[in-house]
């Protein structure tokens, strides 16, 4: 089975987006180096909605890389789901999309995608494992990456961590609520406006 990692990009103070939903200079990083991160398959990623490719550091590059080459399958709540609506139906890693919602999926939102919805974050998760086979599965930070977590089904935390502080906002962990014990950090990168930190969760 592919490795469970709960993953976001990150303040320093541990929020995800600031109280308005919005994530300000968390992804300035994206654009802050001279090496553009390219998808084999399909050219130039480009998350932004700008229009532009990602640029960043050399050692962000080659993590970025490789953790985008790992995932399989993206788990995700309904929030993010509408924000961003599903990608258009292509994730920015992996092929396959795992929505965690007690409403279904929009009818005629893209069907050629793998989109998958569940009811509950043990059933995402089941159904992420059958889609994903030996690759990764990531898991988006926040209220379901918590939920997930609560339930003993991340196996790692990966943080992007902006040194930005805001405050308040929503939280990586979500609203969690007893504590867990992690190991490491096992993976420890420095880049330009970013530090890349890898955590495995202890059992």
């Amino acid at each position: 089975m592919g490795t469970v990692i709960m993953h976001s990009v990150v303040s320093v103070d541990g929020f995800i987006a600031d109280r308005n939903d919005d994530v300000g200079p968390l992804h300035e990083w994206y654009f802050s180096g001279d090496v553009p991160v390219s998808e084999p398959a399909d050219g130039d990623f480009d998350h932004s909605g700008t229009g532009s490719a990602f640029r960043v550091s050399r050692a962000s590059a080659d993590y970025l890389r490789s953790m985008w080459a790992s995932i399989g399958v993206i788990v995700l709540g309904r929030r993010l789901f509408d924000q961003v609506n599903g990608w258009e139906g292509r994730p920015p890693a992996g092929e396959q999309l795992v929505v965690v919602s007690h409403r279904p999926k929009p009818e005629g939102w893209h069907p050629e995608a793998s989109c998958h919805f569940a009811t509950g974050v043990e059933a995402a998760i089941a159904r992420a494992r059958e889609l994903a086979g030996p690759q990764a599965i990531a898991v988006n930070a926040g209220d379901v990456g918590g939920q997930i977590l609560e339930a003993g089904l991340v196996d790692e935390v990966a943080m992007d961590v902006v040194p930005v502080v805001f405050g308040s906002g929503r939280r990586f962990f979500g609203g969690i609520g007893g504590q867990h014990r992690l190991d490491g950090p096992h993976l420890v990168i420095p880049g330009e406006r970013v530090l890349h930190l890898k955590y495995a969760v202890r059992r």
